[in-house]
C-alpha cells in the first residue's frame, strides 16, 4: 500500500467505551502516533478571540504560556514546554496549526509519520474539530451503554450520576449519526464488543478505512501500556493482554430499573448497534424517570447556551481557524485564499 496519507486521526467515543484501548492500538502501529489526553484543544479553540491575530508574536507567546501552563496535560505527552512553545513561531499562524503542532510533536518524537488526537468529550464537538482539521479522520468506539453507563459509576472522577451517564452515551451515539455526513472517508464506527472479541479483523477494518496496512503490533497493545499515564489506575486492564471479561458486566452490576431507564431512553440506540433489548419496553419507576426528564432539561439548556456562546465568538473572530499542517490541509487554505498570508 502507498502510505502517502498524512490525515490526522481522531479517536471519540463516550467515557468507557474503550477510547483508550482503541488508542493503544492505534499507536501500536509503526506509523501512526495517538497521544494520551490532553486538555488544551477545546478550551484553546473557545478562547482564540483572547489570543487574536497570531501573526503578532505577543499574542503567539501568550498562546504559548496559556498551552504549557498547568493543567492542560503537557506533561504526559512528555514534551519538553519551551520546545512546545518555540516551535509555534514556525507552524502557520492559525489556531489549527498551533494545537495541531503538539501533536506533530509528540507523532516525531516516537518516529511516527501520521499524528492524531483522542479524547471521549470531543465526540460533542465533532464540528469544532473538523473545523480545525479539515482533512481528519474521526473514528469513533461505540459500546454497550449499559456496560458503558456500569463502568462510570465506578469511577473516582465521575460525580455526575446514573442519569448523566446514560444521557453521555446516547448523546454520543447521536453525534456519530450526524458526523456521517462528513462521508464515508472521514467518519468510522467500530464496536467493542466486536474488537476485543475479534481483533484483527476489526483492526485490519480500521485499517483500511486509515489507508494503512494492518500491523500485526496492534494486536498486543498492553506491550505500550506506558503510553497511558501512570496515575490513571482505572485503565489497569489495558496492561493485560486484550479480552472480553468486561463485556455484558451491566447485567450483574446495574439494577432492575436502572436497565429499565436506558433501554426505554437509549433503545432505538441500542438497536442501531445491535445490542438487545432485555425488558421489553417496562417502564423504571417514576421518581427514575422524574429524574431523567429533569436531566435531559438541564442538558438541552446547557447544549443551547453553549451553542450561542460559541456563535457569538465565531462572530467576532476574523482570522482562519484551521490547522495548515498536512498536504490536504494546505490544498484547502490555498484554495480558500489565505495560505499566503498566514503562512510562515
Amino acid at each position: 500500500m502507498d502510505h502517502s496519507s498524512d490525515r490526522p486521526i481522531i479517536v471519540i467515543g463516550c467515557a468507557r467505551s474503550g477510547t483508550t484501548l482503541l488508542q493503544s492500538m492505534i499507536h501500536a502501529h509503526a506509523r501512526l502516533a495517538m497521544p494520551p489526553e490532553n486538555r488544551f484543544m477545546m478550551p484553546l479553540y473557545r478562547e482564540r478571540n483572547s489570543f487574536g491575530d497570531l501573526r503578532v508574536r505577543r499574542n503567539v507567546e501568550a498562546l504559548g504560556q496559556e498551552l504549557t501552563r498547568k493543567g492542560t496535560k503537557i506533561h504526559d505527552l512528555g514534551l519538553d514546554k519551551e520546545a512546545v512553545r518555540e516551535r509555534l513561531y514556525r507552524v502557520p499562524a492559525t489556531i489549527g496549526s498551533m494545537l495541531g503542532s503538539v501533536l506533530v510533536a509528540y507523532a516525531e518524537k516516537h518516529g511516527r509519520e501520521r499524528w492524531g488526537d483522542k479524547r471521549p468529550n470531543y465526540v460533542q464537538f465533532i464540528d469544532r474539530i473538523m473545523e480545525l482539521f479539515p482533512d481528519a479522520q474521526i473514528v469513533q468506539i461505540i459500546r454497550d451503554g449499559r456496560d458503558s453507563a456500569a463502568s462510570l459509576l465506578t469511577m473516582p472522577w465521575w460525580e455526575q450520576g446514573y442519569h448523566q451517564a446514560v444521557y453521555k452515551w446516547r448523546d454520543a451515539v447521536e453525534a456519530g449519526n450526524r458526523a456521517r455526513e462528513y462521508g464515508p472517508d472521514a467518519y468510522y464506527e467500530l464496536r467493542y464488543e466486536d474488537l476485543v472479541a475479534d481483533p484483527e479483523t476489526t483492526l485490519k477494518g480500521l485499517c483500511t478505512f486509515l489507508d494503512e496496512d494492518f500491523d500485526q503490533a496492534m494486536l498486543e497493545p498492553h506491550r505500550l501500556a506506558g503510553i497511558t499515564p501512570e496515575y490513571k489506575v482505572w485503565h489497569e486492564a489495558l496492561r493485560r493482554p486484550v479480552n472480553e471479561s468486561a463485556v455484558r458486566r451491566w447485567n450483574r452490576d446495574l439494577s432492575l430499573d436502572q436497565v429499565r431507564l436506558f433501554e426505554l431512553v437509549a433503545g432505538d440506540q441500542l438497536r442501531q448497534h445491535g445490542y438487545e433489548i432485555t425488558q421489553g419496553g417496562r417502564e423504571p419507576s417514576a421518581s427514575m424517570l422524574a429524574d431523567w426528564e429533569a436531566t435531559v432539561t438541564a442538558n438541552e439548556a446547557r447544549e443551547q447556551r453553549r451553542e450561542q456562546a460559541e456563535r457569538a465568538r465565531a462572530r467576532h473572530y476574523s482570522h482562519p481557524v484551521a490547522a495548515a499542517l498536512t498536504s490536504r490541509q494546505r490544498e484547502l487554505a490555498d484554495a480558500q485564499g489565505w495560505l499566503a498570508d498566514y503562512d510562515r
